[in-house]
Parts: C-alpha cells; sequence; structure tokens
C-alpha cells in the first residue's frame, strides 16, 4: 500500500507539470523529461517519508520475510495434489482427454 501511495503521489506531481510544459509547446518528448525531474526532485526533497515506507514494503516483500501468497487453503491443496501424483507416478496430469491414462 505504501508503494501505491507514494506512486499516487509521484503521479499527482507529474501529470500537472506535464501539462504545463505541453501548453508552453516543449514538445511531447520535452515535457516528459521536464515532467519527471521537477517530479522526482520534488518527492526527494519533500516526501521522504512516504519513500523510506515504499522501500521498505518493496524490501519486506523481495526478502522472503512476507507472508505466501496462497492462502493456507490452496497450500493444503497443491500438497494433497503432489501427495497423489507422488502416491501415483503412471499418471499425469495434462489437459488433452485423448490418453486414458492421463487425467
Amino acid at each position: 500500500m505504501a508503494f501505491l501511495k507514494y506512486s499516487l503521489i509521484r503521479l499527482a506531481l507529474f501529470a500537472p507539470l506535464f501539462v504545463v510544459f505541453m501548453l508552453l509547446q516543449l514538445g511531447v518528448l520535452m515535457s516528459v523529461i521536464c515532467a519527471a525531474l521537477i517530479a522526482f526532485a520534488v518527492s526527494y526533497l519533500f516526501f521522504q517519508k512516504q519513500r523510506d515506507e515504499a522501500a521498505a514494503a518493496i524490501h519486506q516483500r523481495f526478502s522472503g520475510k512476507s507472508k505466501p501468497i496462497r492462502s493456507a487453503n490452496e497450500v493444503q491443496d497443491a500438497h494433497a495434489e503432489d501427495t497423489l501424483l507422488d502416491a501415483n507416478p503412471d499418471i499425469t496430469i495434462s489437459n488433452d482427454a485423448k490418453d486414458p491414462k492421463r487425467l
């Protein structure tokens, strides 16, 4: 949520700046570059708390310490399927219904 909040703050800074630079007839590429640089500078200087929270959220998500994406029921179902497949090695899972030994 912190990453989304920080991204929305940066987008809210970028969009009006882009419009202003387009009204000044700088061209699309120069408007994008100027708006991005100014939005970056303003967010870097004035939104340090939000930036740090977003960085911490990303770090937690990719460090392996976050909770699993799948629910406990999904993990149990996957484990049950794996156990069943290990117990019956002659059966494989396939979307092709032509082979009778395949499920």
